[in-house]
């Protein structure tokens, strides 16, 4: 594996001028973001040796590569999915591969279902601790201590220091950002309202299918992360209604240009 990370993070060094500071991973429907990027670096999946392939809908398998708010960045325009058959490991080879192209820092973003019946559709929620519901981890098997240590600390998975930023450039930019826990869970179909009844009692407050194997490596070789998930629906039985994925991506195209707003003012803020 150590050799596979190192071949693609030298193969995306070779196309870049400068070292990228921060990594973003773009969730469902807020792939638009990668376009605020200045001189962009486009570096297609496909052409990363050993790079597992995003299939899913609206992920365009691409990494961009530029500065945004004066920092710069390395975009992942396209997820990896558990529910298109890629293993724990393959979905965070990516983050590995930023670790060791010098990447500090790591925003997740993701559409998510809202549980907290405070929130409504099209709400931002900061990520301040995650559930893995999958049953799965990206760590299981032998470890190699040249990407991280056999056991690792996930008190403060979710950087105190980057929610504090996220604070501030929510104030300054008149954003509303709800505070919660994420729950991560396989898919690909949605959930039943008996889950979210449950997941409501174990305490969480939004649900979605992505972004905890991603914050669980970047924990593992020690890269701060920020965790923001836009709530693109109402999760099964809070107002009794179908879910569709049409949904989750009609929401978050009528609100991507105020996510992006918010993201950037995060990105001028991070030192």
């Amino acid at each position: 594996m150590y050799e596979k990370i190192t071949g693609a993070a030298e193969y995306i060094k070779s196309k870049l001028e400068k070292t990228p500071e921060i990594g973003i991973i773009l969730g469902s429907g807020l792939q638009p973001l990668a376009e605020e990027i200045k001189e962009p670096v486009i570096i297609n999946y496909k052409d990363v040796p050993n790079m597992p392939f995003a299939s899913a809908p609206g992920h365009i398998a691409r990494f961009v590569c530029g500065e945004i708010e004066g920092k710069q960045v390395i975009c992942m325009q396209g997820r990896l999915h558990g529910y298109e058959g890629h293993q724990p490991e393959d979905i965070v080879f990516p983050v590995r591969v930023m670790k060791f192209l010098g990447v500090k820092t790591l925003i997740l973003t993701n559409a998510a279902g809202g549980i907290n019946t405070d929130y409504s559709v099209g709400d931002f929620m900061m990520i301040t601790d995650h559930i893995n519901f999958t049953g799965k981890s990206p760590l299981t098997g032998k470890n190699d201590d040249r990407i991280g240590p056999r056991f690792h600390d996930m008190t403060f998975t979710y950087t105190p220091a980057l929610q504090e930023i996220a604070r501030k450039a929510s104030h300054k930019t008149d954003i509303k950002l709800h505070e919660g826990v994420y729950i991560g869970v396989n898919g690909p179909q949605f959930e039943t309202p008996a889950e979210i009844r449950a997941f409501r009692t174990l305490g969480a407050d939004a649900v979605g299918m992505s972004t905890v194997f991603e914050a669980i490596e970047a924990a593992h070789c020690s890269i701060n992360v920020l965790g923001i998930s836009m709530i693109t629906n109402m999760a099964a039985g809070i107002i009794m209604k179908e879910l569709s994925g049409s949904e989750v991506n009609e929401t978050a195209d009528n609100r991507s240009q105020t996510f992006r707003k918010l993201v950037k003012a995060i990105i001028a803020e991070i030192s």
